[in-house]
């Protein structure tokens, strides 16, 4: 099942992807996050979408993030070697992980803005896990029952800020650098962990990144057995699972994304996250 969070008369209003056309599921105001962290399940939602007596066309519609404030979002940095190579990093043998805020988040064909303050704005083509429940103490044999679905994702990094610091939050957070969708697809549609993937970006058509999710260092049940041995882990969660090598700062020259690029996620199965680049416009 595909589903996704659409603006309808300004509001956030979670739909289902239902023979080419986007069947809304509850009155505007209520995302896909609100109702997985209401503890509908898979059933539930087809349900709803079989019930649905409103459609919008995918091509007229516009896609707000799957969850506009996920309770958590995880990010884990160094998860394939080839782009652990490209920074200036060791490989650790421990999930490098850090958080974003939700206004980081963005959407699907939103304009991403380059900051006035940088001009180092970079692409990291990534596959984003949706946690359908939570607990704490999760084992790696069962964690990816906890798994909703999956979205494609683009973990959007300003680095002059990322690398002012040893901390990498600020430049991991800018407002609206963290896109995600189009579209969450469940995981009983798609292999177990969302593994053996292939994942491109694409900027202005030109491929930057080409690798497979079965490439990551540490696989979604581990990243999610992980983290839960600290932090208690709820519905609605998400996490973007690492990106590989072939990003702007890891290139000679260094490629940073400009006023006018339209930068592309693929994910095999999962689908298509585009976004286009636009200069901020700094206050007068």
């Amino acid at each position: 099942m595909k589903l996704a969070t659409l603006q309808i008369d300004g509001a956030p209003c979670a739909a289902a992807l239902v023979q080419g056309r986007l069947a809304l599921l509850a009155a505007p105001g209520t995302d896909l996050g609100a109702l997985l962290r209401q503890g509908k399940t898979l059933a539930d939602l087809e349900r709803l979408a079989a019930a649905a007596t409103q459609f919008v066309d995918p091509d007229r519609a516009t896609f707000l993030s799957p969850s506009i404030e996920p309770p958590k979002i995880l990010c884990v940095g160094l998860n394939y070697a080839d782009h652990t190579k490209e920074s200036p990093y060791a490989q650790p043998d421990y999930p490098t992980l850090f958080l974003r805020v939700s206004t980081s988040l963005g959407a699907h064909d939103a304009v991403v803005e380059r900051p006035a303050l940088s001009d180092t704005l970079d692409f990291e083509g990534e596959m984003v896990v949706v946690l359908g429940k939570g607990g704490r103490r999760i084992s790696k044999e069962q964690a990816l029952d906890h798994v909703f679905g999956y979205a494609v994702g683009n973990e959007i990094s300003v680095r002059e800020y990322q690398f002012k610091s040893p901390q990498w939050t600020v430049g991991k957070n800018f407002d609206g650098t963290g896109t995600w969708g189009p579209y969450v697809v469940t995981a009983d549609e798609l292999p177990a962990g969302g593994s053996g993937l292939r994942i491109e970006t694409r900027l202005n058509g030109e491929t930057m990144q080409s690798s497979n999710t079965r490439d990551m260092l540490f696989d979604v049940a581990t990243v999610i057995s992980t983290v839960s041995e600290a932090i208690t882990l709820q519905a609605g969660d998400i996490i973007f699972s690492g990106t590989p090598a072939g990003v702007g700062f890891g290139r000679t020259p260094k490629l940073y994304m400009k006023d006018g690029d339209t930068v592309e996620v693929d994910i095999e199965r999962i689908g298509v996250l585009r976004n286009r680049i636009r200069d901020e416009v700094s206050a007068a």
